[in-house]
């Protein structure tokens, strides 16, 4: 019978989804790792397996609690504006949509499970805006398979250009003013 574990494997994956959120998944090494997570390393590896398998695992933890309850809010928003408003506001807006853009331009690219998972969850994203997929708006034909239209995934773009401004610290990037601005604009369609 071996040791028990010595550590709370749900508070170590929640503790390393803000770590690769706020850093890239290569800037973040196994040293890195194992001084946030106050891990050893043998533990690691016998958990997880790798520093991908931990990604994994901490990726999927906040798609599940950060951002699905991201995309349940903006489901149930009154409009466009309003859902803009509920996907960049905490909780959700931040980490866990800092690391779904960063899975979606670090490793989409080069992993085919991280590819799928971000797919999953921008689809989602898309649905929940409410924007009609096209069917009767001769201004947004939607995917021909009866998918979210164009200006779903243009809302779904807004929300994490916006995130990505914030995050940066850039002048202008006031999401609540840019939401109402995309809010009356759309309001007008």
């Amino acid at each position: 019978m071996g040791r028990p574990r010595g550590f709370d494997e749900a508070e170590v994956v929640r503790s390393a989804a803000e770590l690769f959120a706020g850093r890239a998944y290569d800037g973040v090494s196994i040293d890195d790792l194992v001084t946030h997570l106050g891990l050893h390393r043998n533990s690691l590896y016998k958990t997880f397996g790798s520093k991908r398998g931990l990604y994994l695992a901490a990726l999927r933890w906040s798609l599940e609690h950060d951002v699905a309850p991201l995309i349940d809010r903006v489901s149930r928003a009154a409009g466009p504006g309003e859902g803009l408003r509920e996907a960049l506001s905490p909780p959700g807006g931040g980490a866990g949509l800092d690391l779904l853009l960063l899975a979606a331009v670090e490793r989409a690219p080069v992993d085919a499970e991280v590819a799928e998972l971000v797919t999953r969850t921008l689809d989602a994203l898309d649905a929940a805006t409410g924007v009609p997929d096209g069917t009767g708006d001769p201004g947004d034909p939607g995917d021909p398979d009866g998918g979210p239209g164009a200006l779903a995934v243009a809302l779904t773009s807004a929300v994490l250009g916006l995130r990505i401004r914030a995050r940066a610290g850039a002048p202008g990037a006031d999401a609540g003013r840019a939401c109402e601005a995309l809010g009356r604009r759309l309001a007008t369609r």
